[in-house]
């Protein structure tokens, strides 16, 4: 057995140290398991536990399930390219027993298990568009969350449409995840769901998609009772070379269902926004008007960080409430 052992975070994120089962991956056989999800079902259900994932590529879905709360999965590489989690699949793409597998199913990894850590390692979905001209249906996602308490720290998130799908267990249950020093990449509304979710210090990068317009980094569809939405702060918004300037949309409202108490939030502040963001960088979701939704930015920088009309602004007052603190409050 281990004692647990935290890196520093927030106060408000700081978390008790059980002691923990603990268990190593290794997909040359060198390790307990061979396979990520292997270790998972291994793991004593509702036990603490640390996974240990040596370097390697580590292929198929995962699914951390209710039933495995306060894991920490971690990685052995040098950095978080050196352990990679990774699937394939995508909306449209079929099912053995028919049908497809649709957004939430086309996702490499889904965390149901509250108090997950992931800590220096890549989640990805390896779906490839251009060989698929198929497949219309083109999310696919690379990490669904569901459950609360939830930290990724110096994690990469890699895909194109719909990478990042930060949700909770049903509609009005506030699930909260926080993210540190993590890259999140994709094309459109690759940053979604209506989690709370916190970006501090992340790097946020659009790929080229070839399209007009190139793209949406969020999609919030946060319940009209959740103050907090999408937060980002202190990080840094950059895009492909090859993407326009002015190409990007920084977010839309989504309304799942058409829902009108989905009233999306996106926040950015103290961060850098390159010139792949326009003047007018929010846009509306079908019939959803933006202006509707809780869209503002708080002193950032950048070319791409313009204050213009069409970009509401927090008074410092309001910012004050908007912090990483106050949106993970009673994160423990």
């Amino acid at each position: 057995m281990r004692r647990r052992t935290f890196l520093a975070l927030p106060a408000a994120v700081a978390l008790p140290m059980p002691r923990r089962w603990t268990t190593t991956v290794a997909a040359d056989g060198s390790g307990d398991h061979t396979t990520v999800q292997a270790a998972i079902d291994a793991v004593p259900a509702g036990e603490p536990a640390l996974v240990r994932v040596r370097p390697g590529t580590y292929p198929g879905q995962l699914i951390i399930p209710a039933s495995r709360p306060s894991i920490e999965l971690r990685g052995l590489g040098r950095s978080p390219a050196d352990v990679v989690i990774a699937d394939d699949r995508a909306n449209g793409t079929p099912k053995p027993d028919g049908g497809t597998w649709g957004t939430s199913g086309s996702a490499s990894v889904t965390v149901d298990g509250a108090g997950l850590r992931a800590v220096n390692l890549t989640f990805a979905n390896l779906f490839d568009e251009a060989a698929h001209p198929e497949i219309t249906n083109r999310q696919a996602v690379a990490v669904l969350t569901r459950a609360d308490r939830l930290v990724f720290d110096r994690v990469r998130f890699l895909g194109n449409q719909d990478t990042l799908y930060v949700n909770s267990s049903a509609a009005g249950v506030v699930a909260r995840a926080y993210f540190r020093d993590c890259y999140v990449e994709g094309d459109v509304d690759f940053i979604f769901g209506r989690a709370t979710a916190v970006f501090d210090r992340c790097h946020i990068h659009s790929l080229n998609r070839n399209s007009t317009p190139a793209g949406y980094v969020t999609a919030p569809s946060t319940d009209r009772a959740n103050p907090y939405g999408l937060l980002f702060h202190r990080s840094r918004f950059t895009a492909d070379a090859a993407v326009p300037a002015g190409a990007v949309f920084l977010g839309r409202p989504w309304h799942p269902s058409n829902d009108p108490e989905a009233i999306g939030q996106t926040i950015i502040r103290n961060s850098w926004i390159g010139a792949h963001i326009p003047a007018a960088p929010w846009t509306d979701f079908g019939a959803w008007p933006w202006e509707e939704a809780r869209f503002a930015e708080y002193r950032n920088v950048g070319p791409g960080a313009a204050v213009t009309p069409d970009r509401p602004q927090l008074t410092s007052a309001e910012a004050a409430a908007y912090t990483v603190e106050a949106a993970l409050r009673g994160f423990s």
